[in-house]
């Protein structure tokens, strides 16, 4: 045990970034001492789907204990480079304080900034100058490949809509989906895996730019669709045991009726 530990009933910031100090120290946590960067990424990138799920379940308590793991995560990195010699929080802090100050000049400076679209269009602007990037590509590079797939693309294909670089409407969008199904279906009766994966790749592209015209956030829909997925199976899944119907052996007719009822007694409970 670490003597001398001030036992608070309210702790700080400052608090925990001398507990992890700690926890890392050479009589703290095993465990703490032996992580990297590389072998927690994936704990951050937990922590941030969690406090996504509070925002989403509208639970502030839980909330609050979801950005405070996040805020270990910040911390906690920060320490492994502290030890570096690298930097040390107040470093990030000050780091962050200036990029907001200096990409806000409509509220810190004497630019003009009244609706909302303009606001994102300075900033943009500054992103560009300040990042070193002069053509719209290297803007587009600049967007990490380990975002989620469908996120990494709309996000590009809003870089290029900057440009000019769109569909005039919808329809356009529409039209691309249909002509991307269509080379998907003749790649895999060609049998060719590579061509196949590359179709699939761009029948998806293609349904994150249709679902960009719409208003639609295209990894929320996926989300919700699978969601949908769950709850019809369940209905299926449900209504087989009750029958008597064993699902690994029955007829995909049999099963698509069962479906059709779920998908019943789905709309159904929707409009009540």
């Amino acid at each position: 045990m670490i003597d001398n530990f001030d036992f608070k009933e309210t702790y700080s910031v400052n608090d925990l970034v001398e507990i992890v100090r700690i926890l890392r120290s050479e009589n703290g946590c095993p465990w703490d001492r032996e992580q990297t960067h590389k072998s927690i990424r994936r704990d951050f990138l937990e922590e941030t789907y969690e406090v996504i799920e509070a925002i989403n379940k509208e639970d502030t308590e839980l909330l609050k204990e979801e950005l405070g793991d996040v805020l270990l995560q910040v911390v906690f990195h920060t320490q492994i480079e502290r030890e570096k010699g690298s930097f040390e929080l107040s470093q990030v802090a000050d780091g962050i304080c200036k990029k907001m100050i200096e990409r806000h000049p409509h509220v810190f400076g004497e630019a003009q900034a009244d609706t909302t679209d303009k606001v994102l269009e300075n900033w943009d602007t500054i992103k560009k100058r300040t990042k070193h990037q002069k053509t719209q590509t290297e803007s587009m590079l600049s967007v990490p490949r380990e975002f989620p797939a469908l996120m990494r693309a709309d996000k590009v294909q809003k870089k290029a809509s900057k440009v000019g670089f769109d569909w005039d409407s919808a329809d356009g969008a529409f039209d691309k989906i249909s002509e991307e199904l269509a080379e998907l279906k003749s790649a895999v009766r060609s049998g060719d895996k590579a061509n196949i994966r590359e179709e699939l790749g761009d029948l998806l592209f293609s349904v994150v730019n249709a679902s960009r015209f719409i208003g639609v956030d295209s990894e929320e829909a996926l989300t919700a669709a699978t969601d949908k997925f769950i709850d019809r199976f369940s209905e299926v899944e449900k209504a087989a045991a009750e029958n008597g119907i064993d699902m690994k052996t029955a007829e995909l007719a049999e099963l698509d009726k069962l479906w059709d009822k779920a998908k019943a007694i789905n709309k159904s409970s929707k409009k009540d």
